[in-house]
């Protein structure tokens, strides 16, 4: 009965209808420590705290094959990039109530409970009367139309705490024609003004392909890419990191560090330590800046070899 329970409790159809939502975490059961972490204030870009404006900027463009691209995104490359600056001519308060879907996608990294939580404030403060839907399990919750309506007390326990399993994740990919329909259904029936990908390089060419697939349809929802990857692959100019590498590299060097120190210690063992990061080297030499270990193999420098 209980699991019954929960499955109703998130079904898209009636998650609206339901009041007060269970949570998968309780503040109760934290530590001192979790508990002190839960009302630390993080800081913020001014411009996001003041009055601003969005200005426009020149076309978009792309790193290379530009003309390729512009085929494969017709309704979208080009369009003028845009920047939020200081507006002292009035308030950054909004004049109308928005609906906004946010989903995680792909491996969990640190800050993404706190990308949420962050959506969620500047609605409650900026755009009064705002919806936020969580949708669950990853781009698969959109498809099938899955999520929960966030609120203050479901949020509150997952504040500047790792995981993503506030709503959840998943590696599921909107590609298909059928899928793209199911994503359009779930973004006319929530009424949705945006929708937040946060998510790495796959998850950010999934969104901006459904973002091209619902300009083309004239829908009314933005779709926007927020980088989150530990691999730290996906920069540009606008984005010097992805949230999540930092912290990886930290956790990998500790962990590397004590195998040194136990190499050292016995003087007869050789370890061979093996990083995430897929094509992507910067793990690896994030940590061996940091522990500076006898050997490093940079994957891009080893299949320039061969």
């Amino acid at each position: 009965m209980a699991a019954a329970t929960i499955s109703l409790l998130f079904n898209g159809d009636l998650a609206s209808s339901v009041k007060s939502q269970g949570t998968g975490r309780y503040a109760s059961v934290y530590s001192e420590v979790q508990n002190s972490r839960l009302d630390h204030p993080l800081p913020l870009p001014s411009v996001l705290g003041s009055p601003f404006k969005v200005v426009d900027g020149p076309p978009s463009s792309a790193a290379g094959h530009p003309e390729e691209i512009g085929k494969l995104f017709p309704s979208l490359f080009g369009q003028p990039s845009v920047s939020l600056v200081p507006d002292d001519s009035g308030d950054v308060a909004m004049n109308q109530s928005l609906k906004i879907g946010v989903v995680l996608s792909g491996g969990q990294a640190p800050g993404g409970h706190n990308v949420i939580s962050g959506i969620f404030d500047f609605l409650q403060t900026h755009c009064k009367g705002s919806t936020l839907y969580g949708f669950r399990g990853g781009p698969a919750g959109i498809m099938k139309c899955k999520y929960v309506v966030l609120t203050p007390e479901y949020i509150y326990p997952y504040r500047n705490q790792g995981g993503f399993d506030m709503i959840c994740s998943g590696r599921d990919k909107i590609e298909t024609p059928e899928q793209f329909k199911q994503a359009e259904e779930t973004a006319k029936k929530l009424d949705l003004d945006g929708l937040v990908v946060i998510g790495g390089d796959d998850s950010n060419t999934n969104a901006c392909l459904l973002a091209e697939n619902f300009r083309s349809k004239n829908l009314k929802t933005r779709v926007i890419g927020c980088p989150k990857t530990i691999d730290g692959d996906l920069k540009s100019k606008e984005v010097p990191t992805s949230f999540g590498f930092d912290t990886a590299c930290k956790i990998y060097a500790e962990m590397i560090g004590n195998v040194m120190i136990d190499a050292r210690s016995t003087g007869k063992y050789y370890h061979f330590v093996r990083l995430m990061g897929r094509a992507a080297s910067h793990i690896t030499l994030e940590c061996a800046l940091q522990t500076h270990p006898n050997i490093t193999l940079i994957g891009e420098e080893v299949s320039f070899l061969i």
